[in-house]
């Protein structure tokens, strides 16, 4: 379109019209320049995502300890690993202290590993992406980049090929469908003027005309604007669009996969439950412990490290009271022998107290608990446990003025249990509502436990069933069993990333439209791999976001169903507007050939399509595009992304539309020939009825009701007062009522081709009722699809 835009240009400047050659060339350098500006502007938000901060380590060359960015350490360097510090390469333990590494955004679990020098296997490894949460140690780095664990999930990411868009697709064939006929039909008009009449010159302006008529450049216009429009708004809510394309596509999903640590949760922990000889308490977010139950608190936060990275240490430290926290005399860490910690603090009258909590079994056997104690305690926390709740037993003593040597020579007094949840994203259950009610299938997968992916379940009301399918249950399935398990809206819990990858390729195979919300290094594949990736932006790795399409910014998940109502809403203005381009282009290029082969003179000129389509074109994208929802909108079921944009019978409805906003142009322009008018005022008779029936086709088909009646909001009010300015100018000003061959019409005559104008534009209005021409405009039914 672009090409044949300064096609036309260029030849008025070969044939002496430098006016009209300068204003077809004006709207060509206009139309790309929007592009390149929308594109330029989504690069901008890319690098300021990139640049949300790049990692630094601190490594031993030497001798000296450096701070370097992560990407220049190589094997052989020493790293220093501290809490709070993501280690930027795998590498090898040589001396740890009480170190705890959060392997999530590898494993997709959120319970802190132990690690230990001279450890077996992984035990004596930290991987690159992990975060250090607890302790110290000085690890040399044995792999970097693609080597490491990471960078070979993130290698996985080249064989995933990224598909285009049905909606491209699509818009493609339909512009190589126009751009067939749009020849054909101009070369043909060409010849019969310069074969029949022997106006060649006349012949090749007449088909640039025509040609300009019949392939509209609105189509790729449309698809940018709204794309970058819709990008644009979406980042204004905090969803960054990295692929705009696949905006649309939001509004075909029918399953959302979701990442449940960081996703449906807050990755943080909270303390949800006390326990105390048979008295327990459940506590509300915000809500305070009750008196009789303070000590046992007390307890728990004078065991926790005041500058503790661990999850449940930070929690404890939320809600210790002014004053509680005392000065530490010393302390036990945990160990793989005794997974329990103890910290001593200085009384003030001399001696000490220590407060110990850990795993409910080691503090019972700290605290030399009988059988039948000690089962009563682990049957609790296995209750616990089993509504999703990570258990600490906590213990206290006074054992003098200074510490046994050996941390099982402590006898503390057990107090009880403390219960922590990973608490549920207060939007999470609306959203989740929200989603089923538009149709879509919500499945978690996590690496977590099965109690905990259970209980998460349910609070988001996802109507976990009983059974949550376990990574170990996966391997065993065929590819048929593997497809019937994530044909439900279910629970995976301890899956590894390929599991992840297959789970998200066997649902497109089944024929669904999958969304994947992720923020690990092991979500990134199938991120990649899904129609929609969603990465979250502050938590999630830069694999994860280099991946995912979308990145959630504010990490909301109820932001994801505002895309998929943005999609929505996007496919179904992109669909009238379509309508509304075949629709008006067949009038233009029926005004262009009809009154030549009936032997009149040539009614339209290049520089009359330019004219009209600064009508078209802001109509195309902005009033359009500003459009708000339908009010049905997300109580509409997934459309299947088979669907067409415009299929044919979208396009026998546009066409017929045109036809009869053709018809009624003609008439005005024969009326005014019949009434002896010259040529001039003929064409702009014409032009004046196509410009009204123009403005009342975008005010019929902005909603598939009757909304028109209550105006189109002030992008269309604004327009369509430019629209009448600008031809009245064209028709009232001498100068430009010369450039563009009009005349001046009489006000009845305008207002005649004016009322013949509207009336064609505004034809649909009377078959709106029709549940088919419902159905072509986008309603679909209880379990109806709009027809095709």
């Amino acid at each position: 379109m672009f090409l044949l835009l300064a096609l036309a240009a260029g030849a008025y400047l070969v044939l002496g019209e430098p006016a009209e050659g300068a204003l077809l060339g004006g709207f060509a350098l206009v139309t790309i320049g929007l592009v390149v500006v929308q594109e330029r502007r989504s690069e901008r938000a890319l690098e300021a995502l990139r640049a949300l901060g790049a990692p630094v380590a601190v490594v031993i060359r030497g001798g000296v300890a450096q701070r370097l960015p992560a990407a220049e350490v190589v094997p052989g360097d020493f790293l220093v690993v501290e809490e709070g510090v993501r280690v930027p390469a795998d590498a090898t333990l040589h001396d740890a202290r009480s170190l705890a590494v959060d392997e999530s955004l590898l494993t997709g679990e959120s319970l802190p590993v132990e690690k230990r020098a001279g450890g077996e296997g992984e035990a004596g490894e930290v991987f690159a992406g992990t975060l250090v949460i607890g302790g110290n140690a000085l690890a040399e780095v044995t792999r970097t980049g693609v080597a490491t664990r990471s960078g070979r999930i993130g290698q996985a990411l080249g064989d995933i090929e990224i598909e285009s868009t049905r909606l491209q697709r699509n818009t493609a064939r339909l512009v190589r469908l126009f751009g067939v006929v749009a020849l054909a039909v101009s070369l043909s008009l060409m010849l019969f003027h310069g074969l029949v009449r022997g106006e060649w010159v006349q012949g090749l302006l007449s088909s640039i005309a025509l040609a300009m008529a019949m392939l509209p450049e609105e189509f790729p216009l449309a698809l940018a604007v709204f794309f970058a429009l819709g990008a644009w708004r979406m980042a204004r809510v905090g969803v960054l669009v990295r692929r705009a394309a696949v905006v649309e596509t939001l509004g075909a999903a029918t399953v959302l996969c979701v990442d449940k640590t960081g996703t449906l949760t807050e990755n943080r922990m909270r303390v949800a439950w006390l326990c105390e000889g048979d008295r327990d308490v459940s506590l509300k977010p915000g809500e305070l412990s009750p008196a009789n139950m303070a000590s046992l608190l007390d307890v728990a936060i004078l065991a926790s490290r005041s500058h503790s990275m661990d999850p449940m240490d930070r929690a404890l430290q939320t809600l210790a009271r002014e004053g509680l926290q005392q000065a530490e005399s010393g302390h036990f860490p945990v160990s793989p022998e005794l997974p329990a910690m103890s910290v001593a603090h200085a009384l003030p009258g001399g001696g000490l107290r220590v407060a110990t909590k850990g795993a409910p079994e080691a503090v019972a056997r700290l605290c030399r608990l009988g059988a039948d104690e000690t089962a009563a305690v682990l049957e609790a926390a296995a209750a616990a446990a089993a509504r999703g709740l990570r258990v600490l037993g906590v213990a206290h003593g006074h054992p003098g003025k200074s510490l046994p040597a050996n941390h099982a020579d402590l006898r503390p007094e057990w107090l009880g249990l403390v219960g922590f949840e990973d608490p549920l994203r207060p939007t999470v259950p609306a959203a989740v509502a929200e989603a089923r009610e538009a149709g879509i299938r919500v499945v978690m997968l996590t690496g977590d436990f099965a109690p905990t992916a259970r209980a998460i379940a349910r609070q988001a009301g996802l109507q976990a069933p009983d059974h949550v399918h376990l990574g170990s249950e996966l391997d065993g399935m065929d590819d048929a069993e593997f497809s019937a398990a994530a044909a439900g809206e279910g629970v995976f819990a301890r899956v590894r990333p390929e599991q992840k990858l297959r789970l998200v390729q066997a649902l497109k195979a089944r024929g669904d439209v999958v969304a994947m919300t992720g923020d690990g290094v092991n979500d990134a594949p199938a991120l990649k791999a899904a129609h929609i990736g969603i990465a979250m932006g502050q938590r999630g790795t830069d694999v994860a976001r280099e991946a995912a399409p979308l990145v959630l910014m504010q990490e909301d998940f109820g932001l994801i169903v505002d895309a998929v109502r943005q999609g929505r809403r996007i496919f179904d203005n992109l669909r009238k507007v379509m309508l509304y381009i075949v629709a008006v282009h067949v009038p233009i290029a029926g005004l262009a050939m009809l009154p030549l082969l009936m032997g009149f003179p040539p009614l339209l000129l290049p520089a009359h399509v330019v004219l009209i389509e600064m009508v078209i074109d802001p109509m195309c994208s902005v009033a359009f595009e500003a459009q708000p929802g339908e009010p049905d909108l997300m109580q509409q079921p997934p459309r299947p992304l088979s669907e067409s944009l415009v299929g044919g019978a979208q396009l026998a409805l546009a066409v017929g539309m045109g036809l009869v906003l053709l018809a009624l142009c003609m008439v005005a322009y024969l009326l005014a020939q019949a009434g002896g008018a010259d040529d001039e005022v003929s064409r702009t008779l014409a032009i004046l009825a196509l410009t009204a029936g123009n403005l009342a086709m975008v005010a019929s088909l902005s909603r598939r009701g009757r909304a028109w009646l209550r105006g189109n909001g002030r992008a269309f009010v604004v327009i369509a007062l430019g629209a009448a300015a600008i031809l009245a100018a064209c028709i009232g000003v001498p100068a430009l009522r010369e450039l563009f061959k009009f005349g001046l019409p009489s006000l009845g005559q305008a207002g005649q081709a004016l009322a013949l104008g509207l009336v064609g534009g505004l034809a649909l209005e009377l078959f709106k009722p029709v549940p088919a021409v419902q159905a072509i405009l986008g309603r679909q039914g209880k379990g109806g699809r709009p027809r095709t």
